[in-house]
């Protein structure tokens, strides 16, 4: 409704440089990236749109041997959950860089998605956990 719409615009306003940051961050791997109001405890998630496929239908269509139309889901991000706001106060490009992929990661891993690198993703973790 109206009042949704008019609430969504002032969050991606009052968000519009954190956005942005990870916009840039996470480049094509996503449609884009927006506030939602939908989470309370996790800092993302997953939208697709009406015509793309969730990532575990996607796998099952794979691995029965049919082709997927690629797509790329749009990051919707909680502004209030610590993550968040530990990735935008983050001022070292390389561990802003690690924290931004691992928001993406973590929300494909929630939509039931594969990783394409889980390699890269546990060293990402563990690069964040040891705090270098």
């Amino acid at each position: 409704d109206e009042a949704e719409k008019k609430e969504a615009e002032q969050a991606a306003d009052e968000y519009k440089e954190l956005l942005e940051k990870i916009r840039t961050t996470l480049g094509e791997k996503v449609k884009d990236v927006r506030v939602t109001h939908r989470l309370t405890d996790s800092p993302t998630c997953l939208v697709f749109g009406d015509y793309d496929m969730a990532p575990h239908m996607q796998r099952l269509l794979r691995e029965a041997g049919h082709d997927v139309p690629a797509s790329k889901p749009i990051l919707e991000i909680n502004p209030r959950n610590p993550l968040i706001q530990r990735f935008a106060d983050e001022t070292d490009e390389a561990r802003s860089a690690d924290l931004g992929h691992l928001l993406l990661e973590e929300a494909q891993l929630a939509a039931g998605d594969t990783l394409a690198d889980p390699t890269a993703f546990i060293a990402r973790v563990n690069r964040i956990a040891l705090g270098t």
